[in-house]
């Protein structure tokens, strides 16, 4: 049985921020009065992701690992038989790929075959995203996130790795280092690609007061009332909202605000194809999208910024940031990091031509990137 056939508590897109399982709100009964009025099911995304996933060329196994209390984690694994290692080699160091908000196992398909030459290479779906199960999120931002944390950890132990190069892209990347933080003698290197979470939310400035006989102050463009009225307004909501709250034409939303996404993997597919993955995995019951909102502020910013806790990494574990030279996402926290962990275990590399989704951007330079990181360990 598919999981979406399971009976869940639903977290209700329209309830302002609070611990929804107590029971179900009037809204999320209208929601399932109306199934129809979103085009989207597991079924639908078990289908769309099998056409992204018959791209791969090296031996591929995906199943749901099912975690102690029963939550199922979607995970692929992928190796490459056709590289003969003699008998009494070890084994190399299995590199773990935990993808970003709203993403999933499919948006590593430019990296997958590529990565998985040399070594194996697990990718999961986040508890609360794509084909995994989706459990209420607690709307403490600690409590949510040590739940994801947990949620890796059980994984973890489920598939029955010692240890791992373990790579982060963007929320997965600020869970990636809490979960270094817990569990550092299972994260042999970990690689953060344009995290998300970092940096301290700026303060705001305080505005100059005019003085005379100074000339005219240089104009400073602030952010419009409007817009801070509308953010104040959505934050009041899931982030996904919008997706779902747009029903039938919830897929045609996803194609014309990131077209993008359909550029990045034109060469793989000619149609809507991985819009169409981006709306399937976003459209269903929220969860994860639950446990991030807990974890966020208004704008994306983490309310526990993980530089204030990078320091509590052991010295010696190995960390590499990978930054697009032309993301949204600040690398001046990778500076930072290396600041406050020092050169010698620290480093930061920018990929030019790539913006916040690196590894699509820019994927042949992503690989050999992460390829010769994977080398450092083994």
């Amino acid at each position: 049985m598919d999981p979406a056939t399971t009976s869940e508590p639903l977290q209700n897109d329209c309830e302002p921020e609070g611990d929804t399982a107590t029971g179900k709100s009037w809204s999320s009964s209208v929601w399932s009065r109306w199934p129809s009025w979103r085009p989207t099911s597991m079924s639908l995304l078990k289908t769309v992701e099998s056409k992204i996933l018959a791209c791969i060329q090296n031996d591929l196994w995906a199943r749901f690992v099912t975690l102690p209390n029963q939550d199922r984690i979607w995970t692929l694994t992928l190796t490459n038989k056709m590289v003969r290692k003699p008998a009494e080699q070890a084994p190399k160091t299995p590199l773990v790929m935990v993808h970003g908000f709203g993403g999933g196992v499919g948006l590593w398909i430019r990296n997958l075959d590529a990565l998985s030459r040399s070594r194996p290479v697990y990718a999961f779906d986040l508890l609360g995203f794509g084909r995994s199960s989706r459990p209420p999120f607690p709307s403490d931002a600690a409590k949510a996130e040590e739940q994801f944390i947990s949620s890796i950890e059980q994984w973890r132990q489920s598939v029955g790795l010692e240890n791992m190069i373990l790579l982060g892209h963007s929320l997965g990347g600020y869970l990636a280092t809490s979960y270094a933080i817990q569990y550092p003698s299972r994260v042999s290197h970990l690689v953060l690609v344009d995290p998300w979470g970092f940096p301290e939310r700026p303060k705001p400035q305080p505005q100059p007061q005019d003085t005379e006989g100074q000339g005219p102050e240089p104009v400073k463009r602030s952010i419009p009332r409007w817009v801070k009225a509308v953010a104040g307004v959505v934050s009041l909501f899931n982030p996904l909202a919008v997706i779902r709250a747009a029903g039938p034409w919830g897929p045609g939303l996803v194609n014309r605000f990131r077209p993008d996404f359909k550029r990045k993997f034109e060469d793989l597919f000619d149609d809507d194809t991985m819009t169409q993955y981006i709306y399937h995995c976003n459209a269903q019951t929220p969860s994860g999208e639950v446990g991030f909102r807990a974890m966020s502020e208004s704008l994306g910013w983490a309310k526990t910024p993980m530089l204030h806790r990078v320091h509590l990494l052991p010295p010696a574990m190995p960390v590499t940031m990978v930054y697009g030279a032309q993301s949204w996402v600040d690398s001046s926290s990778g500076d930072s990091m290396v600041q406050i962990r020092g050169q010698a275990h620290t480093r930061v590399v920018l990929i030019n031509g790539a913006s916040h989704h690196v590894y699509a951007d820019q994927p042949e330079e992503f690989n050999r990137v992460v390829e010769n990181i994977c080398k450092t360990v083994d």
